[in-house]
């Protein structure tokens, strides 16, 4: 069950970022130290294949992590993030699940999932980690 004020907090910071508009970004579910965030698939997120491009991929790895720190102090910033691919991602919508590893006041650590659904079926295609570090305040707004 997702924590009203921070689902409130964490979808008003994904509506403020021009990608996370662009791409369709959803928040669906936020409690202390774990976000799940959905995309629905387009054409123009694929590759050559027809898979989920791996930017893509590293997008929602990142973001999750992010957003999942978020819940538990104000304003992150990744300063490294990997990301495993483990099958090829097709599918109809993509949920990630990010997560806090350890928080501290200078870094953050954090995982995320990312499955692919579609018929009604849900596969692990990806994983990563990253490494945040907390700011004092808040970034500036995008013109």
């Amino acid at each position: 069950m997702s924590n009203p004020s921070l689902l409130d907090k964490i979808t008003s910071i994904n509506s403020e970022a021009p990608f996370n508009r662009w791409a369709g970004l959803r928040v669906t579910s936020a409690e202390p130290g774990c976000v799940e965030l959905e995309l629905s698939w387009r054409s123009d997120f694929g590759q050559y294949s027809g898979f989920l491009h791996a930017g893509m991929i590293g997008a929602l790895i990142d973001t999750s992590c992010g957003f999942a720190a978020v819940t538990t102090m104000d304003w992150v910033t990744a300063s490294h993030f990997s990301v495993s691919c483990l099958a090829p991602a097709k599918g109809d919508t993509f949920l990630a699940k990010g997560r806090i590893i350890k928080g501290g006041r200078k870094q953050v650590f954090a995982t995320a999932e990312l499955f692919a659904n579609a018929d009604k079926q849900s596969k692990l295609v990806a994983t990563g980690q990253t490494l945040l570090v907390p700011l004092e305040k808040a970034p500036p707004v995008p013109a």
